[in-house]
């Protein structure tokens, strides 16, 4: 059974930074797309970021662009997002996800997601 799980999530001021990753387990890491996804509460779940399959293209929903960076390590199975200036509008769980088929910012598409991880930023 595939497995993702998120780490690095955490409690920061405003304007500080953080990095997730995503270490995947039980898939061919190089052949899935992988994406970052968010849920604050009440709300729905959001895409973030999206990275494809050796990394040559990124994604990026507007209001993150500029601020965060997506990478990947095939070798360690590993998904990263780098979150510089953090605002608390950025509170949320993070969740990293995975997809064979293409990169997409509808969460619908992709086939695993992680547990997710929780991110406050204070103000």
């Amino acid at each position: 059974q595939v497995q993702l799980v998120e780490s690095g999530g955490g409690l920061v001021q405003a304007g500080g930074s953080l990095r997730l990753s995503c270490a995947a387990s039980r898939l061919t890491f190089s052949r899935y797309v992988m994406g970052w996804f968010r849920q604050a509460p009440g709300k729905e779940r959001e895409f973030v970021a999206a990275i494809t399959w050796s990394g040559e293209r990124t994604y990026y929903a507007d209001d993150v662009k500029g601020r965060f960076t997506i990478s990947r390590d095939n070798a360690k199975n590993t998904v990263y997002l780098q979150m510089n200036s953090l605002k608390p509008e950025d509170t949320a769980v993070y969740y990293c996800a995975a997809d064979q088929r293409r990169p997409s910012l509808v969460a619908e598409v992709y086939d695993y997601w992680g547990q997710g991880t929780q991110v406050t930023v204070s103000s």
